[in-house]
């Protein structure tokens, strides 16, 4: 096999990518699913929150602080709008964890955190990450660090609910 043939190392950027992809299948499984299946909705939108809570952790955590700095320089990218477009997708996370299916407002929440997820992962992934990529970042250290740290918040996540 030739260097050009080589496959790159799956890195910090394709680890994230692959969550955006977990994340748009769970949201396309939600408007799949019969209105009155409320159990399904509850579950379909638990995992999604669980997922993007996790993205948004690993993300703000690792990858931006080290881009911000990176990209100082490119006045075209704002690391700074993907934090608040996490803090707006977080707010509306909150709101879904007081809700259950078939209450009020909760396929509405739904389908605003769809759409601003679906804004999110757009940015990223033709404005940010190719930025990302054109610098000196190792994203293959990165992506091993972002693993380990992925696995610690999704075992949390497995916990069963303490009583208090």
């Amino acid at each position: 096999m030739s260097a050009a043939q080589t496959p790159r190392p799956t890195d910090a950027l394709d680890m994230l990518e692959a969550d955006h992809r977990a994340i748009e299948q769970l949201f396309e499984a939600f408007e799949r699913t019969d209105r009155n299946d409320f159990e399904r909705k509850n579950r379909l939108v638990q995992r999604a929150c669980a997922l993007l809570t996790i993205h948004a952790i690993v993300e703000e955590e690792m990858l931006y602080p080290v881009a911000q700095k990176a990209l100082a320089a490119n006045r075209r990218i704002d690391v700074d709008e993907a934090y608040v477009e996490h803090f707006l997708m977080t707010s509306m996370i909150e709101r879904l964890a007081n809700l259950s299916a078939g209450e009020d407002g909760f396929d509405a929440s739904f389908t605003s955190l769809r759409e601003n997820a679906a804004h999110h992962i757009v940015e990223e992934e033709t404005t940010l990450f190719p930025a990302v990529r054109a610098t000196q970042i190792d994203l293959v250290a990165m992506g091993a660090t972002m693993s380990a740290r992925k696995a610690v918040l999704a075992a949390r996540f497995e916990e069963p609910a303490i009583a208090l």
